[in-house]
């Protein structure tokens, strides 16, 4: 499975942005979907998850209320809308697949997503 992150980009903070994740080679339905962030220096940190079927979603705590995951599997992409972005999501974001049915709890387990994109950079930052 092949997996190509876009649209980041330079926002200001309270701005908005959509990333897509496009994935090739597999069969996307069956594949819980994930995205993470990585800030340089740190460790890679869950942002949000669904599983496959949109059969349920995940997200990390400072995102709750201001990213939306969603998916199209007719068009194989997985989305993360992102609002009210604020300084500290600027961030590398990777899209991650796993062709695991994953429960709840180990939807933000890295370790659990065979396939990785190439990041798409996020900067918050008037």
């Amino acid at each position: 499975v092949q997996l190509q992150a876009s649209g980041g980009g330079l926002v200001q903070p309270g701005g908005s942005l959509r990333l897509s994740c496009a994935a090739s080679g597999g069969t996307f339905s069956s594949y819980t979907m994930g995205w993470f962030r990585q800030v340089l220096g740190k460790e890679r940190e869950f942002v949000a998850a669904i599983k496959r079927g949109s059969l349920g979603t995940a997200y990390l705590d400072s995102v709750k209320g201001r990213f939306h995951i969603s998916r199209d599997n007719a068009k194989n992409t997985v989305y993360l809308q992102m609002n009210s972005l604020k300084p500290e999501d600027t961030a590398v974001y990777y899209c991650a697949a796993s062709p695991l049915g994953l429960i709840t709890s180990s939807l933000r387990r890295g370790d659990q997503y065979h396939y990785w994109g190439q990041g798409t950079l996020v900067t918050v930052s008037s």
